[in-house]
C-alpha cells in the first residue's frame, strides 16, 4: 500500500479541536484540527468529523459510521499507546473516498499493526476493526520521536446491499 501525503500542517500551531481548512488540491478538500491527548478527545474528534462530513455533503449513514470508527480507533490508540502532548487528525475526501489520518509524536513502544486477542480480552482489536471496514490502511513513520501518522482510506459511500450479494451469487 501506498502511504497517503504526509499531513499537512495547519492545525500543528491551532488551538485543540479547532478545524482548519486546507486548500483545495484538485479535487480532494481537507482539512485537520489538533486534540489534547486524553480521553475525551475521541468523542470530540468524532463530533468534529461529522460536522465536516455534513459540509461536504457525505450522507451515506453507513459510510459515516465507518468512518467514526476508524476515527475513534485511530485516536484512542493515540491517546493510549503514545506519551504524545499533541494529536493532529487529517480528514479528506473527493468524489469516491475518504482518507483519515491520525499522527502522534511516536512516542510509543512499537508499530502500530492489528492483534488477534482471545475471546476474554477487553482490548486490543481496534486495528482488526479499521482493517475490517477500510478499503486500505497503513503507517508512515516519520522517525524516531518525530511522529507516526496512522491512516485509513474508506469508500465515501458504503457498498450497496444488492451490489454486495450479487459478488457473492
Amino acid at each position: 500500500m501506498t502511504p497517503p501525503a504526509p499531513l499537512r500542517t495547519e492545525a500543528t500551531e491551532g488551538r485543540p479541536g479547532v478545524l482548519a481548512e486546507a486548500s483545495p488540491e484538485g479535487a480532494e478538500v481537507c482539512v485537520s484540527f489538533a486534540l489534547a491527548p486524553r480521553p475525551g478527545s475521541v468523542a470530540q474528534a468524532r463530533r468534529l468529523m461529522r460536522t465536516q462530513l455534513d459540509g461536504w455533503a457525505v450522507r451515506d449513514d453507513d459510510a459515516c459510521d465507518a468512518a467514526a470508527l476508524v476515527l475513534s480507533e485511530l485516536v484512542t490508540n493515540a491517546v493510549v499507546h503514545t506519551a504524545s502532548r499533541r494529536i493532529i487528525c487529517e480528514l479528506c475526501a473527493d468524489s469516491e473516498k475518504l482518507r483519515i489520518a491520525v499522527r502522534d509524536e511516536g512516542c510509543g513502544s512499537g508499530m502500530p499493526r492489528p492483534v488477534h486477542r482471545g475471546a476474554d480480552d477487553e482490548h486490543g482489536r481496534g486495528l482488526l476493526l479499521v482493517d475490517a471496514v477500510s478499503s486500505a490502511w497503513g503507517v508512515h513513520e516519520a522517525g524516531p520521536g518525530i511522529g507516526r501518522t496512522v491512516w485509513a482510506e474508506l469508500r465515501r459511500t458504503a457498498p450497496s446491499v444488492t451490489t454486495t450479494a450479487a459478488a457473492y451469487a
